[in-house]
């Protein structure tokens, strides 16, 4: 059964229809590139959403890739030391969206239009839309002890992130903002080399559970640090198009799920 928005989300704290909410949203994601809402849930919602997320854990498409910070082919061009031949690792667990319970909190956040509108003023968009393939919507993410996501920019101009669960120790989500300037064709290497080598200072973002976080990381660099500890770092990605009928591609759904459909 689909839930109320209101049965979902802390409305005290985070009243998302109301304009100056909004617009203090949208200030905050464009001047530092992060948005963390905190006891974006209700509390009572938090335990029941980490059981079903350890229920169907068996179910999770386990994955560890070697990649470059811009998640290309390495190129032959440069040196081996070069930030495009410099290679980190990747590792986690996933399921996706049709191994969500259809009973799941998760459907009902994801599908509300309310959390849609509220979405679209922040980022600046005008309409959102769920994956057309059946698998990338809506994403549990598993990071068992010593998994991590290596340095990267993503492709994509904005993420949303659901906290589920914090390990013990470690999962900290690192990031430099404005790293490069893609857009502009800046690539900036020597920053992005500093970085990996370790001689830049980084921010990190505090989410506990319960926390939703916006973030712009196709110009900020980002990495979540290995977990430490036998509890599992849980997050959920809910993804969303600013075009209808889009599907991951299905190089993208093999890596990141093993299987299209």
């Amino acid at each position: 059964m689909e839930l109320a928005l209101a049965d979902i989300i802390n409305l005290d704290k985070n009243p998302l229809n109301d304009g100056a909410f909004r617009k203090a949203c949208k200030r905050t994601l464009d001047e530092t590139g992060a948005l963390v809402i905190k006891e974006f849930l209700k509390p009572a919602l938090i335990p029941l959403l980490q059981q079903e997320g350890k229920d169907n854990q068996h179910l999770a498409y386990y994955t560890t890739n070697k990649h470059n910070v811009y998640l290309t082919e390495n190129d032959d061009n440069h040196s081996d030391s070069h930030p495009k031949n410099r290679t980190v690792t990747s590792s986690k667990g996933c399921i996706t969206t049709d191994q969500i319970p259809n009973n799941s909190v998760l459907h009902s956040l994801y599908d509300a239009s309310e959390f849609r509108d509220f979405l679209c003023d922040v980022l600046g968009e005008q309409a959102l839309y769920e994956y057309a393939d059946p698998l990338s919507s809506i994403n549990l993410h598993y990071a068992d002890e010593g998994q991590e996501l290596g340095w990267h920019y993503d492709n994509s101009s904005f993420a949303i992130t659901l906290m589920v669960q914090s390990p013990r120790e470690g999962g900290i989500f690192e990031y430099v903002k404005d790293a490069r300037d893609a857009d502009n064709g800046d690539m900036n290497y020597a920053m992005t080399g500093n970085i990996l080598d370790g001689d830049i200072d980084t921010e990190s973002l505090s989410m506990e559970p319960g926390t939703l976080v916006l973030f712009r990381g196709r110009n900020s660099m980002h990495r979540v640090t290995p977990t430490i500890g036998e509890q599992t770092r849980m997050l959920v990605v809910l993804a969303y198009n600013t075009q209808p009928n889009v599907s991951l591609s299905e190089s993208a759904r093999m890596t990141f799920f093993g299987r299209l459909k």
